[in-house]
């Protein structure tokens, strides 16, 4: 099963109950970005490291996601989905939405946006990361993209993207015993290596270029730890 193909705009009509209130195009339907979300749960490998959130990104890079809504219109119920800075948000598994053939309802132009799930490895609070603990997050990482994507087959997970809102957030260094490194490069691009646009400060933390024992350290939260391929 592919993912991303599930999260494309539908052709199935729209329900009666909706159709004066959703404009022609601006909805996707809800059954598509569900199944694509089950995957993720029903998945039976080890991805404890891992969390799956539903995207939207501008298509092109230069949108922004200021003011943009999603919301989920299910019959005599309307919820709205909040977006986190990556414009990703916790997807709501609601079997009686899913029964009703609920839609998402995004207040742009859909045209301007990809939709897609997101596999990210779990931040944590202290900012400390065991580099044997980022390996096999992106292990997990590759697992998962392999067995659900036939684009991931050959693709070779090789290291992790830690990404932040501003530069003087980004200060990464790597700790052997008690020495810790000078500050890891960083540089202006995406989330995510497949998009477009350069809207953050990221810091590329590659396995090849790093010892295999020791820490990562962070001095504030990323807003998401990303699997680089190769």
């Amino acid at each position: 099963m592919n993912p991303r193909r599930l999260l494309c705009v539908c052709a199935l009509l729209l329900p009666a109950w909706l159709a004066a209130q959703v404009p022609d195009g601006e909805w996707f339907s809800y059954r598509d970005a569900y199944r694509s979300m089950v995957v993720f749960e029903k998945y039976g490998k080890p991805k404890h490291f891992l969390q799956n959130h539903f995207q939207i990104s501008p298509r092109d890079g230069a949108g922004t996601l200021d003011g943009l809504r999603l919301t989920l219109n299910a019959r005599g119920s309307q919820l709205n989905l909040p977006l986190d800075p990556l414009g990703r948000t916790v997807f709501p598994l609601l079997k009686a939405a899913y029964d009703d053939n609920a839609v998402l309802v995004l207040n742009r132009k859909l045209s301007g946006y990809v939709l897609r799930p997101r596999v990210s490895i779990v931040v944590r609070a202290d900012g400390v990361y065991e580099a044997a603990d980022l390996r096999a997050a992106c292990e997990q990482a590759q697992a998962y993209q392999r067995a659900t994507d036939a684009a991931f087959r050959g693709g070779q997970c090789v290291g992790v993207r830690f990404v932040f809102a501003r530069k003087g957030e980004a200060q990464l260094r790597l700790r052997q015993g008690a020495q810790d490194s000078a500050p890891l490069p960083v540089s202006d691009g995406p989330a995510f290596p497949d998009e477009a646009g350069a809207g953050f400060s990221v810091v590329n933390y590659r396995f090849d270029a790093a010892p295999a024992q020791g820490q990562v350290v962070s001095a504030s939260a990323p807003l998401a730890i990303v699997p680089l391929y190769q």
